[in-house]
């Protein structure tokens, strides 16, 4: 059993990490950012061609942490594969020993390194959970059934801070009704923003894991702000950062990152570390959020 799923449903506080597969064949540096994680997180996002940039695939990747009895979360976009792709997709996740599937749309390819790629979007998120939880209940989209079904444990995304928010709201609702179990959230930098959200979800009874990218820089910090949906960092953080000597400027990120975590973690049911690289930070984010 999924130990992010039996953590969950016990009510358990929990940290998921991230890693993000290189892009060549080398894999070794993405495995040591896995085990950098090991005694720290209770599963690992491996994301699946983050950015629309074209990497190693997210389910190679998982596999090789089940290998390593590390616990992936299978990350599987729309863009790129139709419904029969994708459920092949989904019915060699489980038959590879991966339980965890979070269901994205995924980054337009305009946004990534192969612009003139062209997106498939047979079905959405929604669609995609739909799908998955129609195979854990032994048929296809098709209505065929499966010889032996999944038991896939799925979660979706949200973002709390973009505005307006009832859209956002609305979209969760769906997703929980197709079969969504869990949602990690767009990373979070005001916690009053993140708190009026969960004030507006406080019924819908589904585990909420807070997420956080660690800031690397004030430049940083302004690209989210003006090309990332639903990321706003306060201007007093990005100050914070630019007046920070570049030396300074990991011990500054694990702080800023800890402070907010403190203030968040009454409000959900866990915390989605975004290292982006520094992935040896990521053990002194925990232990400064006294987590």
């Amino acid at each position: 059993m999924s130990n992010l799923k039996e953590k969950l449903a016990s009510g358990n506080f929990v940290v998921t990490g991230e890693i993000g597969p290189p892009k060549g064949a080398n894999i070794d540096n993405c495995l040591h950012d896995a085990e950098t994680l090991r005694d720290y997180v209770t599963a690992i996002n491996v994301t699946d061609q983050q950015s629309a940039v074209l990497r190693v695939g997210s389910l190679g990747v998982s596999r090789m942490l089940v290998e390593r009895h590390l616990e992936p979360i299978f990350q599987l976009t729309c863009r790129d594969r139709n419904r029969l792709a994708l459920q092949s997709d989904l019915l060699s996740a489980w038959a590879l020993g991966i339980e965890n599937v979070l269901c994205l749309t995924g980054d337009h390819p305009i946004m990534g390194d192969h612009t003139e790629a062209k997106p498939v979007y047979d079905l959405d998120s929604v669609q995609l959970l739909k799908a998955a939880s129609t195979l854990n209940d032994g048929h296809d989209m098709s209505g065929h059934e499966l010889d032996s079904s999944p038991s896939l444990f799925l979660g979706a995304v949200v973002t709390p801070a973009l505005e307006p928010v009832e859209p956002q709201i609305i979209k969760m609702k769906k997703k929980i009704e197709a079969g969504a179990r869990f949602f990690q959230t767009q990373a979070v930098y005001e916690p009053d923003k993140f708190e009026s959200f969960m004030n507006q979800i406080a019924g819908f009874n589904v585990p909420v894991i807070a997420g956080f990218v660690i800031l690397k820089s004030a430049t940083m910090a302004k690209f989210m702000n003006e090309n990332v949906a639903g990321i706003n960092v306060p201007d007093s953080i990005i100050d914070e950062m630019a007046a920070t000597p570049k030396d300074d400027r990991k011990k500054k990120a694990v702080e800023i990152t800890a402070g907010i975590i403190r203030q968040v973690r009454p409000l959900c049911q866990g915390v989605h570390i975004m290292p982006l690289g520094w992935d040896e930070l990521v053990p002194e984010v925990i232990k400064a959020a006294g987590i």
